[in-house]
């Protein structure tokens, strides 16, 4: 799908033009081959660069090809199982007009077409900074939302409350997250050399604005390590918790089998068809229950200050 937006200073609306003009946003979104070879005859892109914006895997980087400047970000997205994910979206940036190129619909761009963002296409530069501070906004809403997961499963941990599910879950965010950071970090890298100047000119308005998207994605960042180190801690705490339980259910067993067995070897002795001492008289019983119940309580008394039980 090949559109193209314009939108000037004055516009109140966004209006879908039919043909490319000058301060126009074209918008490519899972282009076919006919509108790849209509960007190319029709804006001067490079071929190769346009096919490497087509690539899922494609990291965030920044290219120059003569008036052009190739801006690659990976945008956050939310899948239907209710996970997240990135895409790669390529800004082109023009003298006169910006082109971006994405696989799919991309909820940054909502805002742009409800008219609930003051913008115009006749401003490329700060049109592209407005569609990055909509990635990183988008960025932090979802790691906001990874940050309450983790905070839910460590509140059941506390309450050992917590399921082999919560261990599934935790895999699948360490996931997104990892995801996120390989894209937050060059994304910032990014920043960095737009900030310098000399691949777009750069006001002292537009300067400010990439120093606070700068700010906003090393935030991201920071959150995203702090999340994941409280991964590691809970799943650490969880695996001490589950071997000290294990060692006290062993050391519960290990007793119950002890005061077991000590009553038995006495009764089995003179469960033998063997003569032993004291066998046939009448109290051998009463005594045989005084001498196990005081071997049971000494015993205890010896587990005891051995800290066993």
């Amino acid at each position: 799908m090949l559109k193209y937006y314009y939108k000037s200073i004055r516009s109140t609306k966004l209006e879908e033009q039919e043909k490319y003009q000058k301060g126009t946003w074209v918008h490519a979104e899972n282009p076919t081959k006919d509108e790849i070879a209509t960007l190319i005859k029709t804006h001067g892109l490079d071929e190769g660069l346009l096919a490497d914006a087509l690539d899922e895997d494609e990291m965030p980087r920044l290219e120059r090809d003569g008036e052009l400047v190739y801006i690659y970000v990976r945008a956050a997205i939310s899948l239907p199982d209710g996970a997240f994910d990135t895409l790669p979206l390529l800004i082109v940036y023009g003298p006169e007009s910006i082109i971006t190129v994405s696989l799919r619909k991309l909820p940054h761009f909502a805002p742009f077409f409800s008219d609930k963002l003051e913008f115009a296409t006749t401003q490329p530069t700060r049109l592209m900074l407005q569609i990055l501070h909509q990635i990183a906004e988008q960025y932090d809403r979802y790691i906001t939302i990874t940050s309450k997961q983790i905070k839910a499963i460590r509140n059941r941990l506390r309450g050992h409350e917590i399921r082999n599910k919560d261990f599934i879950d935790f895999v699948t965010i360490e996931d997104e997250i990892n995801e996120f950071l390989a894209a937050l970090l060059p994304a910032s890298a990014t920043l960095r050399r737009l900030k310098l100047g000399r691949s777009i000119e750069l006001h002292e308005d537009d300067t400010d604005i990439i120093e606070d998207l700068e700010l906003s994605i090393t935030q991201s960042i920071e959150t995203c390590r702090s999340n994941t180190k409280s991964i590691i801690n809970i799943r650490q705490a969880y695996s001490s918790i589950s071997s000290n339980n294990l060692n006290r259910s062993i050391k519960i067993l290990t007793v119950v089998t002890v005061m077991i067995t000590l009553p038995n070897i006495f009764f089995s002795m003179y469960g033998m068809n063997i003569d032993l001492p004291f066998a046939h008289v009448d109290w051998i019983f009463g005594a045989l229950i005084c001498v196990i119940a005081l071997v049971l309580v000494a015993s205890y008394i010896i587990l005891k200050r051995k800290q066993v039980i």
